[in-house]
């Protein structure tokens, strides 16, 4: 019998007077916090592994994002005192042969327990047969393709996955909307590119959407007008997009200058601000299903908005949201099992419900996938914003 399941627990948030120590941070006022986790100093210093992409490609729009996340929130959890966190960051290089390389280096050499970050499902689906063998938590922050987490009792997910966000942002927006002709396009040689798409397609037949045309790309493509002029010319109502961030901004961008008009719509699950900047007018009126927005008045939210743009200097996505929830959670699970022992952060991760994140009431499902509220937003004068 797996071992994830729902078990109700209470928990408790304070009002927290002005934080110090944090640099920039100490001059934010009265800020809402999650009480801090009861961890035993027995315990001692908790080592945690964190793999993420630190190259030239994708560093600047995941990885990176990540880092700040998941420090922002180690900072505040040291300083409560107790045992103190310590990542040991191993670039993954966006590959998947790099991310082998990381979790063997973390498991075998730096004998870690528990390993977060693993930014793409191509990754994680690779790397489920040795977090089965050696028995050690996966905890990605970001990774989203359907069904990934049931590949071993050791892996759970922050993000929301596709088939959670998409149904439920095609039931939405095709509600609002009413688009009736349907195009898709993604990026075949992707996991979560190929699985956002399949569950789009599900979700528009269901609506009774016909799909009049779906092309492909490929990942690191640069041009894409051949697909999108056959997209033209087949007149949809809405173009779906399943890609990561260079290629998705790039079909954005070169879907308007093939001359698809500005009242077809494009719908792109996980499109951030970060994109809906670099896409320009391209992007105007794009439709983004989404994890996490910063007006949010989820417990903690502001907080971290805040802080994030006093540390940093600019305005946090959706993966240092995502990467921040889940060192949180992760800590909360720690100090449940009263121990870092893999097989008992496991089971207390198991059991986590309707824990109070920035992201919302936070459950994991029987498999260890996210359970709280998806977001539609629409880009509206270069932000996103509410859609409904």
């Amino acid at each position: 019998m797996n071992i994830k399941r729902f078990t109700q627990f209470t928990f408790v948030w304070v009002i927290v007077a002005l934080i110090v120590g944090f640099t920039a941070c100490d001059q934010i006022g009265q800020l809402l916090l999650p009480a801090p986790p009861e961890i035993p100093p027995e315990i001692g210093e908790i080592i945690i592994g964190v793999s993420l992409p630190l190259d030239d490609t994708n560093g600047p729009l995941y990885g990176l994002p990540m880092k700040r996340g998941f420090e922002l929130a180690q900072a505040e959890l040291n300083h409560y005192g107790g045992p103190q966190i310590t990542f040991i960051i191993e670039d993954d290089q966006s590959t998947i042969e790099g991310a082998k390389a990381a979790f063997n280096k973390l498991i075998h050499q730096d004998g870690v327990s528990i390993i977060t970050g693993i930014t793409f499902s191509s990754q994680l689906r690779e790397l489920a047969p040795i977090v089965e063998e050696n028995g050690v938590v996966c905890f990605s922050s970001l990774s989203s393709a359907a069904g990934l987490s049931a590949l071993s009792d050791f892996i759970f997910r922050t993000g929301l996955t596709t088939d959670v966000l998409n149904p439920n942002g095609v039931r939405i927006t095709q509600e609002k909307l009413g688009y009736q002709r349907a195009a898709l396009i993604y990026d075949e040689a992707d996991v979560y590119s190929t699985s956002s798409n399949e569950e789009m397609r599900k979700a528009l037949v269901a609506s009774g959407v016909d799909i009049v045309i779906t092309e492909t790309v490929q990942t690191q493509g640069t041009d894409f007008s051949a697909q999108l002029t056959r997209i033209m010319e087949a007149n949809p109502d809405a173009v779906f997009i399943s890609a990561l961030s260079n290629e998705m901004t790039q079909i954005i961008i070169q879907g308007r200058e093939v001359g698809i008009p500005a009242s077809v719509r494009f719908i792109v699950p996980d499109l951030t601000g970060n994109e809906v900047q670099i896409a320009g007018e391209a992007a105007e009126g794009a439709i983004a299903f989404t994890n996490w927005r910063a007006t949010s008045d989820t417990p903690g939210n502001q907080a971290f908005v805040e802080k994030y743009r006093a540390e940093y200097g600019i305005e946090p996505d959706p993966w240092a949201a995502q990467s921040y929830a889940t060192l949180y959670i992760l800590a909360e699970a720690i100090g449940n099992a009263q121990s870092t022992e893999a097989t008992a952060v496991r089971d207390a991760l198991a059991h986590i419900m309707d824990f109070d994140t920035i992201l919302g009431q936070f459950s994991f499902n029987e498999v260890g996938d996210a359970v709280y509220d998806p977001i539609v937003l629409v880009a509206e004068n270069g932000e996103l914003v509410d859609f409904e």
